[in-house]
């Protein structure tokens, strides 16, 4: 029986979106809409693809902002 397979998920156009932005690339900090990643990636793998990279996310009303480092943040108020 033939098997489609899947692209590696760095090949997926919502990741590229993303991950591939001048910002990204420099460690700084990239937002999307809840209303996007749902429609464009769903959340559960949108939210896997941040951690598996190491980064940070936050979601502050309608929006992700993703923190394109792994090092320490704080919250200042």
């Amino acid at each position: 029986m033939y098997q489609m397979r899947q692209p590696p998920v760095s090949d997926l156009p919502w990741v590229r979106q993303i991950f591939q932005t001048q910002a990204a690339r420099k460690g700084s900090v990239v937002r999307r809409s809840v209303m996007w990643v749902e429609r464009e990636a769903g959340r559960s793998a949108f939210e896997a693809e941040v951690s598996r990279r190491g980064y940070h996310l936050i979601q502050t009303a309608d929006q992700y902002i993703i923190i394109c480092h792994n090092g320490p943040i704080r919250l200042l108020f």
